[in-house]
């Protein structure tokens, strides 16, 4: 799977009702990073009920300047959520298909020096 396939394409739940569209992917790094580049794994996607294009990093709480442009983004996006990966049923063309009793989470990055 290449990620650019799966921006942008139309999530939607076990019974078929959309949800929205896939507008970005969050991945965490297990462990340090090694030569040459870290082993990064897919938590999830990041899916918008109302737009496309992705959050810019500005999902993130702390994130906040320019502050005009996190708000912006912040309304532009309401309603987003993540999904984690292991809630996707199937990717089809262009589509995302989420299994029966998926759960929604916030885009919201947790810090984890909290």
């Amino acid at each position: 799977m290449i990620l650019s396939d799966v921006l942008g394409a139309t999530v939607v739940d076990a019974d078929g009702l959309a949800l929205g569209r896939v507008v970005d992917a969050r991945f965490v790094i297990d462990g340090a990073p090694s030569v040459p580049l870290a082993q990064a794994r897919l938590v999830g996607l990041l899916v918008s009920p109302s737009r496309r294009g992705s959050f810019l990093g500005y999902e993130r709480q702390e994130d906040d300047r320019p502050w005009v442009l996190a708000r912006l983004l912040r309304w532009w996006h309401r309603g987003g959520f993540l999904v984690h990966w292991e809630d996707v049923a199937r990717l089809d063309d262009q589509r995302v298909v989420l299994r029966a009793g998926y759960r929604a989470f916030s885009p919201a990055l947790v810090s984890s020096s909290h």
